[in-house]
């Protein structure tokens, strides 16, 4: 039992080890630095600047629930009817969702300057119809059609998953008590795949509430999200560290506490056939 206990912990050493450097090292040095000024002092007057920021704050929230709901209205049905095909269809739809996620993220949201610029290949095609230009780059929707594009394949990832995992002798056995196919949606299928569904907002949910790189390409000077006044901030110098950290931190308590509610909806659902 010593020797089993030992070798668990020697393989999982490393992934300990790893989670030491890059995740609770860099937790202290930004708590640190948030709760300090320049001259390493305790202080909390960087929390008193926040209220510069609560714009930066209001639009990344909103834009982040935003493109988290269009994501799952399309990411659902999505799912949905991959479960219908056959196994090989299904790897082959998968493979397809994920082929742009072998792509620099960088790189994908460039694309979309080509494609929403006023002299892209959207505009290109409605300047032929006699409607366009239209201003579609540096705009609030440019903003969060980047947002859906890059992070839609984590939400249809988990939710095919819960819902492949379904038994069908469950929805059979709903048929036979005369449940319709909207019944048995309802009742059996979206409670059983709530749990992807959770799963699939925190990973949509988290990126787009931090991003920063898809709001500068895509939302211009125009809108700036919290995720660019911290990389603004970090990047301004040394003396903007404490501001950013504080930023930083009020950010990832926001994202908990968010991740906390989504989880507590979760647990308290059921399957009522």
């Amino acid at each position: 039992m010593n020797k089993k206990s030992f070798g668990s912990r020697l393989v999982a050493a490393p992934y300990i080890v790893w989670s030491a450097i890059f995740i609770v090292v860099p937790l202290i040095i930004m708590v640190y630095f948030a709760f300090t000024n320049d001259a390493g002092s305790f202080t909390l007057s960087n929390f008193a600047q926040i209220g510069k920021f609560k714009k930066a704050f209001g639009l990344s929230i909103l834009y982040a629930v935003i493109a988290t709901i269009i994501t799952l209205l399309l990411s659902y049905p999505m799912a949905y009817y991959m479960t219908k095909f056959k196994i090989g269809h299904q790897r082959m739809i998968m493979m397809l969702i994920m082929l742009p996620m072998w792509m620099n993220f960088l790189i994908r949201t460039y694309s979309w300057i080509t494609i929403l610029a006023n002299t892209g290949l959207i505009n290109k095609f409605l300047s032929f119809l006699g409607i366009g230009p239209l201003q579609l780059i540096n705009t609030p929707g440019a903003v969060i059609l980047g947002m859906v594009y890059d992070f839609i394949p984590y939400m249809i990832l988990p939710i095919y998953t819960a819902m492949s995992k379904i038994d069908n002798s469950l929805l059979e056995a709903a048929s036979d008590l005369g449940s319709d196919s909207w019944s048995r949606i309802r009742r059996v299928i979206m409670p059983l795949s709530l749990p992807g569904v959770i799963s699939g907002i925190t990973m949509v949910f988290v990126p787009s509430v931090s991003t920063f790189y898809i709001s500068q390409k895509l939302g211009g000077n125009k809108t700036l999200l919290i995720g660019d006044a911290i990389e603004y901030l970090f990047n301004t110098g040394p003396q903007y560290y404490n501001v950013a950290s504080t930023l930083s931190l009020i950010l990832m308590v926001l994202i908990l506490i968010s991740t906390l509610i989504m989880n507590k909806f979760g647990d308290d659902e059921e399957v009522v056939i």
